[in-house]
């Protein structure tokens, strides 16, 4: 261990920010979770995010926490993290993802959160406290999840198509209701999987902060209570779920029956459930959109609403600067007041 940098009432109270943002991510996110299932009406609404927060929350029980590990460790210098980096990297983060909430665009949380930790950082100690590698990996991510997502959905949807060809479309529709559960099950546990992890990472900052965790902990360091705080608190906010979002992902970029519901949200959980694996925290937002577009343009291009999707590519292009400035400002009104 090392010597605290904050009390424990600081701690606390990071903590529950660093929870109240996993919630708002799980709210932000629910569309990425349940869009498609409830667009293509397998489930009502209220079924649907029970069934996403439930695998949401069992995330924890299939996979590691090499996630956690990359936000805690492979984003900024462990060093110069204080409660005002903190307070600012949250609150940039938590900022962002209300004001994309409140217009209705899917932009990326995971990516407000490393836009924050990024602009609170730099602001701190100069660029020279981020870690090249975290953000080369992480942008590589960007472009190549939607693109992952885009080619299996694509590929998917192209071999069901032909071999479904001669089937009967009402036989085909009852098939992939039924199957439409799983995938969507699937999508949800490698949403809450990369997802909550994220939080989990800040939490051990905060742990590192306070003294309670080493400064080059492993993901096995974090204590269980974490875990489980981190995995409750974003199975509630989808719970509650973001309606605003769901509208556009669902019924705006394309229309979906089951068939396409199944392969968008299988391409996505399949793609969600490599980067994990590799610690790689992807914008879970990015993949599904990239497969619920590879869906869409197997039918035919004009299918997919292209000035819809412009308008959420924009809101990921500024989403990590967006919420950088913000938490960049959140850190000097913090280190004004401590």
């Amino acid at each position: 261990m090392h010597e605290a940098t904050i009390g424990f009432a600081t701690a606390a109270s990071l903590i529950a920010l660093a929870l109240a943002f996993d919630f708002m991510n799980g709210f932000h996110d629910a569309a990425n979770s349940i869009a498609t299932v409830v667009s293509t009406r397998v489930l009502r609404p209220q079924w649907a995010v029970v069934w996403a927060a439930f695998f949401n929350f069992v995330a924890f029980l299939v996979f590691g926490l090499a996630v956690a590990d990359t936000i805690g460790r492979g984003i900024i210098d462990t060093r110069i993290v204080d409660a005002a980096v903190l307070a600012g990297a949250l609150t940039g983060a938590i900022a962002w993802n209300i004001i994309t909430w409140w217009f209705g665009l899917p932009s990326s949380s995971s990516h407000a959160l490393i836009g924050g930790l990024g602009g609170a950082a730099a602001a701190k100690a100069g660029f020279g406290a981020l870690v090249g590698s975290g953000f080369a990996k992480i942008g590589a991510a960007i472009v190549l999840s939607p693109a992952i997502g885009l080619a299996l959905g694509m590929a998917l949807m192209t071999m069901l198509s032909w071999l479904l060809f001669r089937k009967p479309p009402h036989r085909v529709d009852r098939w992939f209701r039924r199957l439409q559960l799983v995938s969507a099950a699937l999508y949800s546990l490698g949403h809450g999987a990369n997802d909550a992890q994220k939080t989990m990472g800040v939490v051990a900052l905060v742990l590192v902060a306070a003294g309670s965790l080493k400064r080059d902990f492993a993901a096995t360091d974090i204590p269980l209570w974490v875990v489980l705080a981190c995995q409750t608190a974003i199975a509630l906010g989808t719970l509650f779920g973001g309606w605003r979002i769901v509208r556009t992902m669902g019924m705006k970029i394309t229309k979906l029956k089951p068939v396409g519901g199944f392969c968008a949200e299988s391409a996505g959980a399949a793609t969600l459930f490599f980067a994990t694996y590799l610690g790689i925290p992807v914008s879970t937002t990015h993949t599904i959109t990239g497969a619920i577009i590879g869906v869409g343009a197997t039918r035919k291009l004009s299918a997919v609403r292209w000035g819809v999707a412009s308008q959420i590519v924009w809101a990921w292009v500024l989403t990590i600067p967006a919420s950088a400035a913000i938490a960049a400002a959140a850190w000097w009104i913090a280190s004004q007041l401590a």
